[in-house]
């Protein structure tokens, strides 16, 4: 097993903190960053907004059983970085809002900017069971594809991305086109859904767009 780097082991406490302290997990969620081809490095298994600085995660491999230390839906987490190459960091959260508009077997629209990353909406896992196995974990991805997120219904949110820290960012991304969302779907007015081009041209991470937010969700960080 590799040796994770000082560094890493602070990023993903750091992307867990944050998680939690902007209220997007509470006691159950995770989050990793992927250390080579066939390893990563997931928190510890415990509240994210209770992990304590210098509380290292642990190091787990993309394939085979996991660690008895680990949660079971870090099967997840396996399954994606297997799958997808490009994936660099993964956040297993359980946001209310996006929670709420998933139990109406509804996922956000593009209605603004940050729902625009999601275009045309990110898909429905229409299963509110937890994924404890292989085969359900497998299956799940295999619904996401190449997309940056995934709602699951009445059981929270998967976002992946090339960095844990944009992934975290997502993460809140999707958290507010959901609350968006069901604040439209409240006044009873039909929106502005964003075109194709719209969409495409707003979704941008250029401009610092992830450094900004990431500074902003981890500014009160311990570390």
């Amino acid at each position: 097993m590799p040796t994770p780097s000082a560094g890493t082991q602070r990023l993903v406490r750091q992307a867990a903190r944050a998680l939690g302290r902007h209220g997007l997990a509470h006691a159950y969620g995770h989050c990793s960053a992927r250390l080579d081809r066939n390893h990563f490095l997931v928190c510890a298994a415990r509240p994210m907004g209770l992990i304590a600085a210098g509380e290292d995660g642990s190091v787990v491999s993309v394939t085979g059983p996991l660690p008895e230390s680990v949660l079971g839906e870090v099967r997840i987490h396996q399954k994606l970085y297997a799958r997808r190459p490009e994936v660099g960091g993964v956040v297993r959260c359980m946001p209310p809002k996006a929670m709420a508009l998933g139990t109406m077997r509804r996922t956000p629209r593009p209605l603004h900017g940050f729902g625009s990353y999601f275009a045309p909406g990110a898909p429905l896992w229409d299963d509110p069971q937890l994924l404890r196995d292989d085969a359900a974990a497998a299956a799940l991805v295999e619904a996401m594809g190449r997309a940056p997120a995934i709602v699951m219904r009445g059981n929270g949110v998967v976002t992946a991305a090339e960095t844990l820290e944009r992934a975290v960012v997502l993460a809140w991304y999707l958290e507010d086109a959901a609350r968006v969302e069901l604040d439209v779907l409240q006044a009873g007015i039909e929106p502005a859904v964003l075109s194709a081009g719209e969409a495409a041209t707003r979704a941008t991470f250029q401009g610092g767009i992830v450094e900004r937010m990431w500074a902003y969700l981890t500014a009160a960080d311990s570390e």
